[in-house]
């Protein structure tokens, strides 16, 4: 270990890292090499390296984002049809 090396200690799922290592081992390298690749590529990105996403929102759907547009677009160039309405008070 280089003389500015650090450890680092995190919990992880004990099967996770089982299988992890397990993984590693087939591709000739243990779970700090992987670990110390995976952060190196973050310091050279200056991002994850991989995408992380959650399912999306239904109301940013795509039938949803274009009637937005067409109403926007409505509003817009005057053509829009505006009505009052009452206000709904929720306790």
């Amino acid at each position: 270990m280089a003389s500015n090396s650090v450890n680092v200690n995190f919990r992880m799922d004990a099967q996770l890292k089982r299988n992890v290592e397990d993984i590693c081992q087939r591709m000739g390298m243990n779970l700090t090499t992987a670990l110390t690749i995976f952060c190196r590529k973050v310091e050279q990105e200056r991002r994850i390296p991989f995408d992380i996403t959650a399912e999306q929102d239904p109301f940013y759907c795509e039938s949803n984002v274009r009637e937005l547009k067409r109403r926007l677009d409505a509003v817009r160039n005057g053509t829009a049809k505006l009505e009052e309405h009452e206000l709904i008070e929720v306790d």
